[in-house]
């Protein structure tokens, strides 16, 4: 009978670090873009009051994926993940489930990867702190992915609590913003909300700002103003995923956006489209979530895995057939 590992988050993590991740993110966002690697665009499932379900399945270099997850934004409260489900890596040579891993890690580390790689991709050149606005399980993700890339952050949540302790866990190069009007001026900001409240209204953002809007990845959530995105270079990770949910759509119901206006990520990574124009020109980047980079790090963890079995004793597996 084969014997499939099982990754927690406590593997995921260990088999794969920030950097890493915003390299696998990389690897999907271009080969995407190039139609190597597939995906359709997420089946949401709606939970009425508390969250909703998404099926997630991608393929590419000779993988499948499929991530079942959730999202419970009052769950929390309960002192239960606002995100669980898992993630199932497929070969597709004869189609073996060949893992299993925790989709809470792999979520982060792939928000993480995304909000960043945007970033450095879009933002101008600057040594500044980042901003991360919402520093839960995903925020905290991003913001131990610009320390790992050498940037300082700010935090910022609406539990200060919360904020505080955040920065003494991430250490040195993380601090608390004085409050949210100073995180929101910075030049990079990253916002990892629940999408249920606009941050950027009119007038909001300054000359020369990039912004990786993380929290409105479904169906109306919001974390900026339609007019205020529209003063934007806006890219997306996805044009069809992206058209449909978050931010991008609200433009577009009210026709103050057109396709032509919006550039992907993966394509300005290929040359393909323009990324920044100049200096004084604002970036932003509405991240829907894409199931290639969770194909990406889920291939990453089990490659680590497969190089190297004995560094990860707590790996259980379990018996199919």
């Amino acid at each position: 009978m084969p014997v499939v590992p099982v990754f927690t988050a406590r593997d995921v993590y260990a088999a794969l670090d920030p950097s890493g991740a915003v390299e696998a993110v990389r690897e999907a966002f271009v080969e995407h873009a190039r139609g190597a690697w597939t995906m359709p665009s997420k089946v949401y499932l709606d939970a009425p009051p508390n969250g909703d379900f998404r099926a997630m399945p991608a393929s590419g270099g000779g993988w499948a994926v499929l991530k079942w997850v959730n999202s419970y934004p009052r769950n929390p409260a309960r002192a239960l993940p606002t995100v669980s489900g898992v993630v199932l890596l497929s070969e597709t040579d004869a189609g073996q489930l060949q893992a299993v891993l925790d989709a809470g890690a792999v979520t982060a580390l792939r928000t993480g990867a995304a909000a960043v790689l945007a970033a450095e991709t879009l933002a101008r050149p600057t040594l500044a702190p980042a901003a991360v606005v919402g520093v839960g399980v995903n925020g905290r993700a991003v913001a131990r992915t610009f320390l790992a890339r050498e940037r300082e952050v700010q935090l910022w949540d609406a539990e200060p609590v919360q904020a505080s302790l955040v920065a003494e866990e991430l250490g040195e190069g993380a601090t608390v913003a004085a409050d949210l009007a100073d995180a929101l001026a910075a030049d990079i900001v990253v916002t990892v909300t629940p999408g249920r409240e606009v941050l950027f209204h009119d007038g909001s953002l300054h000359a020369g700002q990039h912004v990786s809007l993380m929290g409105a990845d479904g169906p109306g959530k919001a974390e900026i103003a339609v007019e205020e995105l529209v003063r934007a270079h806006v890219v997306c990770d996805e044009w069809e995923q992206a058209s449909h949910n978050g931010d991008i759509s609200h433009a577009l119901e009210a026709r103050k956006l057109r396709r032509e206006q919006v550039a992907e990520l993966g394509k300005i990574l290929l040359g393909e489209q323009i990324g920044r124009r100049d200096e004084h020109e604002i970036t932003v980047f509405d991240s829907t979530g894409l199931a290639v980079q969770d194909l990406a790090v889920a291939v990453a963890v089990f490659t680590r895995y497969r190089e190297a079995p004995a560094s990860f004793p707590d790996v259980v597996g379990v018996e199919l057939g």
